[in-house]
């Protein structure tokens, strides 16, 4: 809307005092954002040395493991809804600080778990803390920027994603390699005290100054339906089914519930959501993108560490080491990404990015055991480089699209779509890989005893295992472990690349386009007299 001549220019919303130290307040928050994404990117690489018998691991299971990774993401998605509103109910500093510091007794806890039952539920525990820390960090990013600076600075805080993606698998090597298994989670009680003083002292408090009536039984339908739906996608992972019973009841009971929440929503006085913001295309399109990229991504990030450490031979430092390329261009790339935005348009960028992911996901399955190690960096490369041209322009148009006052609630739709896509992506992309590879290796498992042949097809480390039990003997099965893994690999990353062109798709047909040029001078403020403040 145009501003009448004459007519004073609107007061800025955010306070003088804050503004000052915003690019210190954002530092602060992609520390305590480094914290949620650090501890996944390690656990990452040492999933290899959780599933090695004690004392180098706790002998976890591929069950045991993925629920180790599961347990977290059941709790942080189903909560993640309900977090952004209590930040923007009672304030996003309080929800903050309490999450971090849920985050980093989960976490000393979890480094001195004895067995996979207990690392699963210090897991939950640290999925509880992170769940109110990623929606408050950037509730209050939108609240310490201007309207203006927001696209940066969402560049910069999805940047510290990639920094983290690079720091912790090395850092998780390094450890692995000089300390026992828990210390990949004890490396985080420090940072946790560190984000918590620097907190405390630097990040303003903010909250809807008006947020009406509480809405309780959307609150509980929303817990209770995205449990349920998370629930019923890692089950199915685990069972590499979606027809088994205890896979369809929950995913149905999740739909269910979740449908009854939009009912609700639609129809209440005082919504928790306004359901509404779905129907813009625009709105829709971004949080879709954002759910099938983390569902084509996270799959291939699960399979690629036993590809790396059990296939390739490397250790979990030099994993990290490869990633590091994929890290390197998010840190990049995503902090500019608005730059190529403002140039090109939402649509273009984000449907060139999904493309380049597509292209980095079809990439592995011309991958086999002796693929020279330029090729890999190169496609992690083209990877990082694709989701920093999709992650910071979906998010700003999740963000902007709410009021200032919501943010919470947007940024808790921002990664609730993420965590659930990410999910879905393991659990049916991880089902595709255990189901081809079981195929493939059944029919090489004829000199295995009786007893353990049915471990032994579970999965490449099950199979590795026997084989190592069963000495000179056990070398032709090694081979044919390595030779359906890689088979099974290439199913499905093209189905990982089938997902990133369909969210492609998406994008270009829903994304708003370039931005029409503005007449500057049509719409410089008037000189009111009154001093301008300077960004």
């Amino acid at each position: 809307m145009s501003i009448p001549s004459g007519a004073p220019v609107a007061a800025p919303r955010v306070p003088e005092a804050v503004h000052r130290r915003r690019w210190a307040i954002l530092g602060v928050l992609m520390f305590s954002l480094l914290i949620v994404v650090l501890d996944n990117s390690i656990l990452n690489v040492a999933v290899k040395t959780i599933a090695s018998p004690a004392p180098t691991g706790i002998g976890a299971t591929q069950s045991e493991l993925e629920w180790a990774i599961n347990s977290y993401t059941l709790v942080f998605a189903g909560l993640l809804f309900t977090a952004g509103l209590l930040g923007d109910r009672i304030g996003r500093k309080k929800v903050l600080l309490a999450g971090i510091l849920v985050f980093g007794i989960g976490s000393a806890l979890a480094a001195l778990s004895s067995s996979p039952g207990e690392l699963i539920t210090w897991r939950a525990l640290m999925g509880f803390g992170a769940a109110f820390v990623m929606p408050a960090t950037l509730a209050v990013l939108m609240n310490v920027f201007e309207r203006d600076e927001q696209p940066k600075a969402i560049g910069i805080w999805a940047g510290s994603v990639g920094l983290g993606i690079a720091i912790g698998p090395i850092t998780g090597g390094l450890l692995l390699e000089h300390f026992w298994w828990g210390s990949i989670f004890l490396v985080n009680v420090p940072v946790v005290v560190v984000a918590l003083i620097a907190m405390a002292v630097l990040v303003p408090d903010s909250k809807d100054p008006a947020p009406g009536r509480v809405d309780p039984f959307g609150v509980v339908l929303s817990i209770i339906g995205l449990v349920l739906l998370v629930y019923g996608i890692i089950r199915g992972g685990e069972l590499a089914s979606f027809a088994d019973v205890t896979v369809l009841a929950p995913l149905i009971g999740g739909l269910l519930v979740l449908t009854g929440f939009v009912w609700h929503e639609k129809r209440s006085s005082h919504p928790s959501i306004d359901i509404s913001y779905f129907r813009k295309p625009a709105f829709s399109a971004a949080v879709a993108a954002i759910a099938l990229v983390f569902f084509a991504l996270m799959g291939v990030t699960f399979f690629s560490a036993f590809y790396l450490q059990s296939v390739r031979g490397y250790t979990a430092l030099e994993s990290g080491l490869l990633i590091l390329p994929l890290a390197a261009a998010q840190m990049i790339f995503a902090p500019r990404a608005r730059l190529v935005v403002d140039r090109f348009g939402a649509r273009a960028v984000c449907t060139v990015g999904m493309l380049l992911v597509a292209v980095g996901l079809a990439a592995f399955a011309l991958f086999d055991a002796d693929t020279p190690l330029w090729v890999l960096c190169l496609v992690f490369f083209v990877q990082g480089t694709g989701m920093a041209h999709i992650m910071p322009p979906v998010t700003v148009a999740v963000m902007q699209a709410l009021p200032r006052e919501r943010a919470g609630s947007g940024s808790a739709i921002n990664n609730t779509f993420r965590q659930v896509g990410g999910a879905l992506g393991i659990a049916v992309l991880g089902s595709v890989l255990s189901t081809v590879y079981r195929g493939d290796i059944e029919g090489h498992l004829d000199g295995v005893p009786a007893a353990a042949r049915d471990v032994a097809g579970e999965s490449i480390e099950a199979t590795l295992g026997v084989a190592e039990k069963l000495g000179p003997a056990g070398k032709p099965l090694v081979a044919a472990a390595n030779d359906a893994f890689i088979g099974a690999m290439h199913v499905t990353a093209l189905g990982s690349a089938a997902v990133a062109l369909v969210g492609a798709a998406v994008v270009a047909l829903f994304l708003p386009g370039r931005p029409a040029v503005r007449d500057e001078r049509a719409e410089a403020p008037q000189d009111t007299g009154e001093p301008v403040r300077q960004s």
